[in-house]
């Protein structure tokens, strides 16, 4: 060595980078297996239950809405997504429907699916 000390700064740097590198690492994994296991296992339950549910004065189905000839559209339905639900091709709905937005369904709104 030629006498020249070194300083402190260059041991500590990588040595702190290391242990913060580590420290993300168990974060990032104790994090990913404690909240979505419980998440997950809900959102299969509530697809697999087909039973109506009452809440107060109002009941919710995953069961279609049709009544006769019309559909009552639910919230987050799509033209395509009740097309498939009733059996009606998307372009007959728009026949049956020619003032029908596909972009601008609202709940409650009813559509015509058969004459």
């Amino acid at each position: 060595m030629d006498g020249r000390r070194r300083s402190p700064a260059r041991l500590l740097a990588p040595i702190s980078l290391a242990v913060f590198v580590l420290a993300l690492l168990i974060v990032i994994a104790s994090s990913g297996t404690d909240d979505s296991s419980d998440s997950g296992a809900t959102s299969i339950t509530q697809q697999q239950n087909q039973q109506p549910s009452t809440t107060g004065d109002t009941t919710t189905s995953t069961e279609p809405t049709v009544s006769g000839t019309f559909y009552t559209v639910k919230t987050g339905d799509t033209l395509a997504g009740i097309a498939e639900q009733v059996g009606v091709p998307v372009t007959r709905l728009q026949e049956l429907n020619p003032n029908l937005d596909p972009q601008a369904l609202v709940s409650g709104q009813k559509i015509r699916i058969r004459e």
